[in-house]
């Protein structure tokens, strides 16, 4: 059937030879490349989460004003944190070793009065022991006194067990009050909401008065003059991109220019939806104004050639074949193409002319 149809091809077209259009290959250079489409963002661009609930109760940007790392964009309240961390004030200063001295100095002084009865006992003990040997007094009398020194010695030791365990307590009491007031005071610092970045505020999402939760984003940050563009390639393309690969970007708001970037980060994981892979790329020369989410399409050149034989890309028949002037139809080898032309390897010289097969 093929070798049919390009045997009824030539007699048509010779029967309609004022109608045919004619061409020349020409010698040029041609442009391999993979195409892509996306959106800019800006550099270090991110949405602002609270860790906390809460309701807002000042905002003190705009959009479009310019922050440095640190300014403070939003304050939240929070009525029952408030009430925790002076619950937790209370009693960091309730468990502060400062204010339990009293208790200290009194166990303190229990011990000092254990320690001295363990002395007193201790001596009446040995002069009544002295005593007998001399056989003086009562056998009574001494085991009654080695049993008040006995006493008295486990008495002591166990004011020093009590002593110790109150300073113990009292430490720990203290550390963990002291902790518990950190923690209120951190959970605090989180009702004020901060830049992490010097950018500028590209948009707010929340009003004043509003109720906020950890999954609600406030508002968006970026990069006030460095932008990246992000770029969706195809699965089957993907091989063919490194880094460093020159990218030429035309931009919807400005139509009939383009610019130059680089390929800057290949992100390994595809989108399973889309089966397409997110490229990274950073302006070689940037327009002049820039904003986020503006859609771009552009061309990752892959190889350049430079004097080489192109002809247009709808004068190949089946990816293979052209036909000349004459009629003949002849097989080329073909090389590199981009979305007009394609390169002739082998098969036509630049004197050739070829014709046109209507679309």
């Amino acid at each position: 059937m093929k070798k049919l149809l390009l045997f009824i091809l030539p007699i048509f077209i010779f029967s309609c030879k004022s109608k045919v259009e004619k061409i020349k290959p020409s010698v040029s250079s041609i442009t391999s490349s993979v195409y892509a489409s996306g959106l800019v963002k800006s550099k270090n661009q991110y949405q602002v989460f609270t860790t906390v609930s809460g309701i807002i109760k000042d905002i003190f940007v705009a959009e479009g004003d310019t922050v440095k790392a640190g300014t403070l964009m939003f304050a939240l309240v929070d009525e029952a944190q408030r009430l925790n961390k002076e619950n937790a004030a209370l009693n960091a200063s309730f468990a502060d070793l400062q204010s339990n001295k009293g208790k200290l100095n009194e166990g303190q002084l229990l011990l000092e009065l254990a320690k001295n009865k363990m002395k007193n006992d201790s001596s009446l003990f040995y002069r009544q022991k002295h005593l007998w040997e001399q056989q003086v007094g009562t056998k009574v009398e001494l085991e009654q006194r080695e049993l008040s020194y006995q006493n008295a010695k486990a008495a002591y030791y166990s004011a020093q067990v009590r002593y110790n365990d109150l300073v113990r307590q009292l430490d720990l009491n203290a550390s963990v009050a002291q902790r518990n007031l950190a923690i209120s005071d951190k959970l605090e610092k989180d009702f004020a909401i901060k830049s992490d970045i010097d950018g500028i505020v590209y948009s707010i999402n929340k009003n004043k008065g509003e109720i906020i939760s950890p999954q609600t984003p406030l508002a968006v940050l970026g990069d006030a003059t460095h932008f990246i563009l992000e770029m969706q390639v195809d699965e089957y393309d993907i091989l063919k991109i490194k880094k460093g690969q020159q990218v030429i970007v035309r931009l919807d708001s400005y139509k009939g220019k383009s610019f130059e970037a680089k390929v800057t980060k290949i992100n390994p994981l595809m989108n399973e939806r889309s089966k397409s892979f997110i490229v990274e790329s950073e302006f070689v020369n940037a327009p002049e104004l820039l904003y986020p989410n503006i859609s771009f399409e552009a061309n990752i050149v892959l190889q350049t050639k430079q004097n080489t034989l192109l002809i247009p890309r709808n004068c190949l028949i089946h990816d293979s074949l052209v036909i000349k002037a004459n009629g003949d139809t002849v097989l080329v080898k073909t090389g590199l193409k981009d979305y007009q032309k394609i390169e002739i390897l082998s098969g036509l010289s630049a004197d050739d002319e070829l014709i046109v097969p209507k679309q």
